[in-house]
């Protein structure tokens, strides 16, 4: 099996009302039930700030490209396979949208 990074972006964001961050963590918590053991790194919500490095070493405020909101790992055994289980994420059907990388070991 494989391991695949689930990289979050957009989604529901800070909920208004302890009410709805209750549910919506309880969605999370049901997906990763279904989940089971292909859950390698639950990962964690990133926070709105970031900063970009370039290639001429630069620091600059912001990313390049959509805000990345969080990620998970889990294990699989085809890029199908993840993408089809990515399917049940809440960030989903939250607005969000889920984008699934295979990740290769590499031997040092």
């Amino acid at each position: 099996m494989a391991k695949y990074l689930l990289l979050y972006a957009g989604g529901a964001g800070m909920m208004l009302t302890e009410a709805e961050r209750v549910a919506e963590l309880e969605r999370w918590g049901a997906w990763y039930g279904q989940l089971g053991a292909a859950v390698v790194d639950g990962g964690n919500p990133f926070a709105p700030a970031a900063k970009r490095v370039t290639a001429d070493g630069r620091v600059v405020d912001g990313v390049a490209g959509a805000m990345a909101t969080g990620y998970t790992i889990i294990s699989a055994d085809s890029l199908d396979q993840a993408a089809a289980l990515a399917k049940g994420c809440p960030v989903i059907n939250a607005g969000g949208e889920v984008t699934v990388y295979e990740t290769f070991d590499v031997m040092m």
